[in-house]
């Protein structure tokens, strides 16, 4: 899907949502976007490999990973033109900018090599974007057909907060609401039969009480 096909309600949405957030995001966001540091110490990237974050936003998390795996090379993609203002200023500030190629797709369809260059990459991740995407069942779908042989996903977004109090359960979702966010109940059971339809292992855990899940699709054993 081009830049110009992208389905325009949900981009105008999230332009709007961050127009000024974006400014904020970062400084706000730390105190409860948990396990992100813990997937990108997780990506285990390979010398001179490819790794490709969907929904990248402000690149906080590809900023974090360039400096984690200096060898690789970096994509991201989002369907905010705002964010990927502010992501692509911190790219250029980091002196990144060589190493780190950004374009703006839907998460759910998108053409690799149209957009970058690269058709397959070695390691793609998702940080908290499937609660904000629409179909995002669709993003697990196109990631997995991103991937390189012997490529992984890993993915990290809000989970239940099942063994958390059930007025932090409901304070957390009204927050969340007021930016289009939905945890997705059936995120283990979408990542598990992916990993099944393609033959690749599996692996998921529950961070903090429910209050996150972190999941991989990696190659077969």
């Amino acid at each position: 899907m081009s830049t110009t096909e992208l389905p325009a309600s949900h981009a105008e949405l999230m332009d709007g949502v961050y127009r000024w957030q974006r400014h904020i995001y970062d400084l706000t966001r730390k105190y409860y976007l948990l396990g992100r540091d813990r997937l990108i110490d997780g990506l285990d990237v390979p010398q001179g490999g490819t790794v490709l974050e969907l929904g990248c936003g402000t690149g906080r998390n590809i900023v974090l990973a360039a400096r984690r795996y200096p060898n690789a090379r970096f994509f991201g993609l989002d369907i905010s033109a705002e964010m990927l203002e502010t992501a692509n200023a911190a790219i250029a500030r980091e002196g990144f900018s060589g190493k780190v190629k950004l374009a703006r797709g839907d998460a759910t369809d998108f053409d690799a090599k149209e957009l970058f260059g690269v058709e397959h990459f070695d390691r793609v991740f998702v940080s908290y974007s499937l609660s904000m995407i629409p179909g995002w069942e669709n993003t697990v779908s196109a990631a997995l057909a991103a991937l390189a042989p012997g490529g992984s996903l890993h993915v990290v977004d809000f989970g239940q907060q099942e063994g958390l109090p059930r007025w932090f359960r409901a304070m957390l979702r009204g927050w969340l609401r007021k930016f289009h966010v939905t945890p997705r109940a059936s995120l283990r059971d979408v990542l598990e039969s992916e990993s099944q339809r393609t033959g690749a292992t599996f692996r998921f855990r529950t961070l903090y009480c429910g209050y996150a899940y972190l999941g991989l699709i990696g190659p077969p054993k």
